[in-house]
């Protein structure tokens, strides 16, 4: 490992301007990036004394051989910069927050003739829409029941539907009214689309007027003395406010705003985020680091906004994605965009040049708040709560998965005749056209596990 003192820059010749830093390896490979008030204030840090380093940055500066550094006009600017390096470098030393696959999600294969809607944890595929995550499978699921006697649109999976339109019998939902039968003809496409876009609006929080309708609707059929129908519209009424109610106002209707919770411990940090637009939690997203290693919560949110919210172009909202969740109604932010309100477990030390950044991105104002009272605080303790509950899963899972590691790099390190098991494998395969053109590759594994930033 190189020695800092090595490659440090005499104190004079670092600037005392706002700037960002990155640390390189031998072969130019950007290792961290960081930004600073005064980069020589900040890069002076690092050459200290190790052991008053965290373990994660002390590694860093003794596996780095050069620092460099751009000095910018502002902190604003420097924030900026910052996240187009980490995106177009992904140093290894910096955290990163991966999306949390394992929560539920409402699909929808919106690109097929007859759109199928169904419960999935798998990844997100090319035209398919995807509302949630939500934190239950069976909530999901009983939301879904119920939603199914209002918008009856298909639930089955491809055999069935082609086996219901070889046969002409549809499928039990079908016989029952959960489904409105495309596959025997029932509907046509444009009447089953018409369906599938109802059950979207309702679910992305423009609810009102599907309620509304059917409560007129149950008043003319009951004034024409059509009473099973009105009966048929009160259940409808009943299963949509039935699911309304788990989005239950939870402040004025002209709130917007995203709130984060944190958990962590010495090594991970688990991260939720509630999004509350108009007054209701419209959805919900979480986030996993295992590379936080003496970070305090300050500084994990620091991390956290910036990279949350760093693709928003400044001055607009950020462009829809295959997936992607709005709320479809014009008086209030969609989520995925920079609310005006964004409430944290923690001020970060670079709050007001966050709020800055975070403006000029919006288009507008935008406060970082820490409720420490009343309704907001019990909803933030909510949401710190969820953090608690995931990071804990994550742990069970890991430690399932460590068990299997070990009895894995055990038998390897026998099949070898080892001293001890490998920590760290690397494995290398070289290639030629008749000598000429050589590629290499390389991919690494650290106890037991593919440690994909290391592939070279």
């Amino acid at each position: 490992m190189a020695d800092p003192a090595s490659y440090r820059p005499a104190p004079g010749a670092i600037p005392t301007d706002p700037g960002v830093y990155r640390f390189v390896d031998g072969e130019g490979r950007v290792l961290y990036v960081g930004k600073a008030k005064s980069l020589r204030a900040r890069l002076s840090s690092y050459f200290q004394d190790p052991g008053a380093l965290s373990p994660r940055i002390r590694q860093m500066v003794h596996t780095a051989e050069g620092v460099e550094w751009v000095v910018v006009g502002s902190e604003v600017e420097a924030l900026t910069l910052e996240y187009s390096w980490i995106k177009e470098y992904t140093p290894r030393f910096n955290v990163v927050f991966r999306d949390n696959k394992s929560y539920p999600y409402l699909a929808i294969s919106v690109s097929e003739e007859f759109p199928r809607v169904w419960v999935t944890r798998q990844e997100h595929r090319r035209g398919t829409r995807y509302l949630g995550p939500y934190t239950k499978v069976w909530a999901i699921r009983d939301t879904l029941d119920q939603l199914l006697t209002v918008f009856p649109m298909r639930s089955c999976a491809k055999t069935q539907f082609n086996q219901s339109q070889r046969t002409g019998r549809p499928c039990l939902y079908g016989h029952i009214g959960r489904c409105a039968a495309p596959c025997v003809g029932r509907i046509d496409a444009a009447g089953h689309r018409d369906i599938v876009d109802g059950l979207i609006r309702f679910m992305e929080g423009d609810n009102g007027p599907a309620i509304a309708e059917r409560k007129r609707a149950m008043a003319q059929a009951a004034a024409n003395e059509e009473y099973e129908t009105a009966a048929r519209y009160r259940d409808e009424i009943a299963a949509l406010e039935a699911v309304n109610e788990r989005n239950a106002v939870v402040f004025s209707e002209d709130l917007d705003a995203d709130v984060f919770g944190v958990a962590f411990d010495e090594l991970e940090a688990s991260v939720q985020v509630f999004y509350v637009r108009g007054g209701r939690i419209r959805g919900q997203q979480a986030w996993i680091s295992d590379e936080i290693a003496g970070l305090d919560a300050a500084e994990i949110v620091s991390f956290l906004l910036l990279q949350v919210y760093g693709s928003v172009q400044p001055g607009r909202p950020p462009a829809a994605r295959e997936g992607s969740r709005s709320v479809d109604d014009r008086a209030h932010t969609p989520l995925g965009a920079i609310p005006s309100q964004i409430w944290v477990p923690a001020l970060p030390g670079d709050r007001l040049q966050l709020e800055a950044w975070l403006a000029e991105r919006r288009g507008g104002a935008v406060r970082l708040k820490n409720p420490r009272r009343g309704d907001k605080a019990r909803l933030a303790e909510t949401v710190r709560l969820n953090a608690v509950q995931a990071l804990q899963r994550h742990k069970l899972a890991r430690a399932g998965d460590i068990t299997v590691r070990s009895q894995g790099l055990e038998e390897l390190r026998l099949a070898l005749d080892l001293e001890r098991a490998p920590l760290r494998i690397e494995c290398y395969d070289v290639s030629h056209t008749q000598g000429t053109h050589q590629v290499a590759s390389m991919v690494v594994f650290e106890d037991g596990l593919a440690k994909k930033p290391d592939y070279r």
